[in-house]
């Protein structure tokens, strides 16, 4: 298969992999993946992902790329805080939570991130649409939630102070009954209780 089928065969795909490849030509061999990064017609992700070199990168794209090379994933934590305007800056990195081990992959668009969350926490996100594409991330109630349980540290005022969090942004946007649900279903007092000391502090700034 020349690059040119493989092209239009992945026409569809932000990011692929030798899976997906081999699913339209079965005997297809890896040492033209090599040949094709050299001439800059593809460039790698991590180990097995590639996108093709003239993707246009932004937010969404990354987003997607995040959750694809690292299954089961979902963007969280700061980029899902940055992405609904709860804190003021975009974030390095593209953060996610999972139920696999904590990882990191460094590569040459961004970093991407994983913290481990236990199955049955692992809910709270919603799939985005964008330019026909999708990826998942979480309801905002659920990122300050996956925050507070993966920074147990995050207890008092200045704690709280230093995650500059909009209060005015935050309770726009943030149903407290879904917020109290999903924490709830966490079954742990001191997380609950974390949280909700960092709505009184918020409240207390509006």
């Amino acid at each position: 298969m020349n690059f040119i089928k493989l092209r239009d065969s992945l026409k569809d795909f932000t990011v692929f992999s030798l899976r997906d490849i081999l699913q339209v030509d079965k005997n297809f061999h890896r040492r033209r993946l090599n040949e094709w990064q050299n001439k800059g017609y593809i460039k790698k992700v991590i180990k097995g992902f590639y996108i093709f070199s003239d993707l246009i990168l932004n937010e969404n794209v990354l987003f997607e790329i995040s959750n694809r090379i690292y299954k089961p994933s979902y963007v969280s934590l700061e980029s899902a805080l940055s992405y609904y305007h709860l804190i003021p800056e975009s974030v390095y990195g593209i953060t996610s939570v999972s139920t696999r081990r904590t990882y990191r992959f460094i590569t040459s668009m961004t970093e991407f991130s994983y913290r481990t969350v236990r199955p049955d926490f692992y809910f709270g996100y919603v799939v985005k649409a964008y330019n026909q594409k999708v990826f998942k991330i979480a309801q905002p109630e659920k990122a300050i939630i996956d925050y507070f349980y993966l920074n147990p540290h995050l207890r008092n005022e200045n704690d709280f102070d230093s995650l500059r969090v909009n209060s005015e942004q935050f309770f726009e946007i943030i149903d407290e009954g879904i917020l109290l649900n999903y924490l709830a279903k966490f079954l742990q007092n001191s997380l609950k209780e974390r949280t909700c000391r960092f709505m009184d502090f918020l409240s207390s700034k509006k």
